[in-house]
């Protein structure tokens, strides 16, 4: 059975990661850039329910406050596809560099890592490149394919390995008024980021926890639909993530308490300021 703490705010370290996340899904479903001011500014709240860590058979529930950014440059931006700057662009490719980051955990509050050390929020960095494979009037379809470098965000930040998760991006514009975009795709780790998460050594092993130590590849599966809307300065946002660690490298990790688990989120902003510069035209216009 899955146990879900009560609702809190975050404290200051973990609000950071956390914060992270719930915007990017944020702007992942933004305004669209046409006619859009080059950058607009705002503030809101959010609410976001997760898994200690993929695995995990206990959640958080977080209450915390989201920064609404949006900026439309021509090769720095910040809007319905997440932050980064863009190294390519043409009408179907473009190789962006992304950024993503994950919550931290206590081990005091994790059955399964219960005097194990805590895990550090991590911060991931890297390459993406994003296919347009078919679009219409108000849809496309993507094929995009982040590679990301992982390190704890932390006094003494380390690196722990890459992850990737090739996935197919559909983004469907005005549908009754919101935004909706579907994605899914595997997901892939080295063995140092799966080791990071799921690793056992031998001075934590236990009856029910015997050490374990994680190999590179898999990494299950993972689906995210969201929805958008922005009613002049007021904008909603909400999404739903599913996981599978079915077929994963480290699916026999005593740390894996549950292979398949929902996220979910939501987030109201408030724009509260805006270029009165419009942003500059898409390449593929």
């Amino acid at each position: 059975m899955t146990a879900t703490r009560s609702p809190r705010v975050a404290p200051r370290r973990a609000c950071g990661g956390v914060a992270r996340g719930l915007a990017a899904a944020a702007m992942a479903l933004g305004t669209a850039a046409h006619a859009a001011p080059l950058w607009e500014l705002g503030i809101g709240a959010g609410m976001l329910r997760l898994p200690h860590y993929r695995g995990s058979d206990q959640s958080h529930l977080w209450l915390l406050p989201v920064p609404y950014v949006a900026y439309r440059g021509t090769i720095f931006k910040a809007d319905r596809d997440g932050a980064r700057a863009v190294l390519f662009d043409s009408p179907d490719l473009e190789l962006d560099l992304s950024a993503s980051a994950s919550a931290p955990t206590r081990s005091r509050d994790s059955h399964a890592r219960e005097g194990m050390p805590d895990l550090a929020p991590t911060g991931e960095l890297g390459p993406n490149l994003n296919w347009t494979l078919a679009r219409g009037g108000n849809w496309k379809l993507d094929l995009r394919v982040p590679v990301r470098a992982a390190l704890t965000l932390e006094s003494r930040p380390r690196m722990v390995g890459w992850i990737s998760h090739p996935h197919f991006n559909l983004d469907v514009q005005s549908v009754g008024g919101w935004n909706l975009g579907l994605l899914a795709g595997p997901v892939y780790g080295s063995r140092r980021q799966h080791a990071y998460f799921y690793d056992v050594a031998p001075e934590y092993a236990r009856a029910d926890r015997p050490v374990f130590h994680s190999a590179g590849g898999a990494a299950g599966f993972s689906a995210i639909a969201a929805l958008s809307r922005r009613d002049g300065d007021r904008w909603t946002g909400l999404f739903v993530k599913a996981d599978s660690l079915s077929g994963a490298a480290f699916e026999a990790s005593p740390l894996v308490r549950r292979h398949q688990h929902v996220a979910f989120g939501a987030a109201l902003s408030w724009v509260f300021a805006a270029s009165s510069r419009p942003a500059p035209a898409p390449a593929n216009d």
